[in-house]
């Protein structure tokens, strides 16, 4: 019997071999391809030309993946549709910036001058305002966390310039 199985087995042998030749390719093909998740994809389209005086610029729907823009002058700027996921924005001047349908995902607004920015239609889901200057902004239909919705209604004041909504009011503070 042993005669007979050696030839099937080398057989097989042949098989697997043949087979390894083939897949070797597409094996060391999947290992040196890596994958792009949707961050690293996002990054790579995220705004690079940062600079701290962007004041006026056209910035609309640019991506602001963790960038650092601390203290930036971001006054008058065009940012409608603007993607900020895990920004800095902590003591920027935002005064008269056009934030409408942006979307700030666990950013930081701290101690940020928001005075007269539009917010409308923002997702502001996570990002924190601590004693940002949020004077005369318009947050209409903008989504903020309730803690930090009552947090800004403690402070808002104010009429938008732009749109004449009452501050308070677009936050729909009690």
């Amino acid at each position: 019997m042993l005669p007979i199985h050696r030839p099937l087995a080398a057989a097989w042998r042949a098989v697997l071999r043949a087979a390894l030749v083939l897949a070797l390719p597409l094996l060391l093909w999947c290992q040196s391809a890596e994958a792009i998740t949707a961050p690293e994809l996002r990054g790579q389209r995220s705004l690079q030309d940062l600079q701290p005086d962007m004041h006026g610029r056209n910035l609309q729907q640019q991506e602001f993946l963790k960038a650092n823009l601390e203290g930036f002058d971001l006054s008058d700027t065009d940012l409608r549709g603007a993607v900020f996921n895990t920004a800095n924005l902590q003591g920027a001047n935002l005064q008269n910036a056009d934030l409408e349908d942006a979307v700030a995902f666990a950013s930081r607004f701290d101690q940020a001058d928001l005075s007269n920015a539009l917010f409308r239609n923002a997702m502001l889901m996570n990002s924190k305002f601590a004693g940002a200057v949020i004077e005369g902004a318009d947050f209409t239909d903008a989504v903020l966390d309730l803690p930090q919705q009552k947090a800004l209604c403690a402070r808002a004041s104010g009429t938008n310039a732009k749109t004449g909504v009452n501050t308070l009011d677009s936050l729909n503070c009690r």
